[in-house]
Order: C-alpha cells, then structure tokens, then sequence
C-alpha cells in the first residue's frame, strides 16, 4: 500500500509539471487549445500499473492543479471533459488487450479531443466547433502516437519493477 501511495504521488507530481511544460510550448496549429498532452504519460502510466481507479485519480487531480494554477476555469471544464473521455476509452482499449500501448494512447489523444469538442458545443450551444474536428483528430493521433511510444519506452525500462 505504502509503495502505491507514493507511486500516485509521485505520477500526480509528474502529471502536474508535464502539464505546466505544456502550457510553455507554442503548437502552431491555427486550432486554439492544441497541446502535446505530455501529462498523459503520467495517467498512462498509472492506468497500465495501477488501474482506472487510480488513473482517474491522478488525471483529476492533475487536471485541477493545472487548470488552478496555469489555466481558468473554462480549460478545467474542457480538460475535465476530455480527460475523463480519453481514460474511459484507454480502460476500455487496455481492458480488451488488443490494443499496444501506443495503440491506447492514439486512442486517448483521440478521444481527448472529441470530449473537448463536446465540451465546447455544449458551452457555445452550437454545432460549429465542428469545424475544428478534423485538425483535432489528426493531432489526436500524432501526440498520442508519441506519447505512447514514450510511455511504451519508459515501460520497457522500469515497468519490470512493477510486474
């Protein structure tokens, strides 16, 4: 129990600073809200080591960390929307064990974005953010791809000590 608590507080640490680095790279992408989503490691991590429940935990402390201290109150609203779609869908994927780790992370980066674009029709009572769906799922794809392949190589190296 005691090695469990620090793992989420270290991962909770991890997530946070990931998510301030974030905010201080530029994505030029003509789309508002375009992140590399390097907090996701954290919750990848967690979700492959400890589960949803503690994924979940992490991801919503992180995301209220980060949104107090570098954000306000809409990207908390976005970044809980998303957050909680991409972990619902990387559970769901890991769950099935067809999908590498890379494969699940593709899938959150995805889904994060969709979850923001719900998010976002909601507060604007419109379906025009739409019009951004097609830029967000592609860099759904690209970051999740590199997070992921990340994630996969931290795994590789330290992820025997959790097995």
């Amino acid at each position: 129990m005691g090695r469990k608590i620090a793992d989420l507080g270290f991962f909770t640490s991890l997530g946070i600073i990931l998510g301030y680095v974030d905010t201080l790279i530029p994505v030029f992408s003509g789309v508002p809200g375009i992140k590399l989503g390097l907090a996701n490691l954290a919750v990848l991590f967690v979700l492959y080591r400890h589960g949803i429940r503690s994924a979940g935990m992490v991801s919503f402390i992180r995301i209220l960390a980060v949104g107090f201290l570098f954000g306000n109150l809409f990207s908390i609203f976005y970044s809980l929307a998303g957050g909680f779609m991409s972990l619902s869908v990387m559970a769901l994927l890991k769950k099935s064990r067809r999908f590498s780790m890379i494969g699940v992370s593709i899938a959150g980066g995805v889904s994060h974005n969709v979850g923001q674009i719900l998010a976002a029709m909601a507060v604007v009572e419109s379906p025009s953010v739409l019009y951004y769906l097609p830029v967000l799922l592609i860099s759904g794809v690209i970051t999740g791809f590199c997070i992921g392949t990340a994630a996969l190589e931290v795994w590789k190296r330290i992820g025997k000590e959790y097995e």
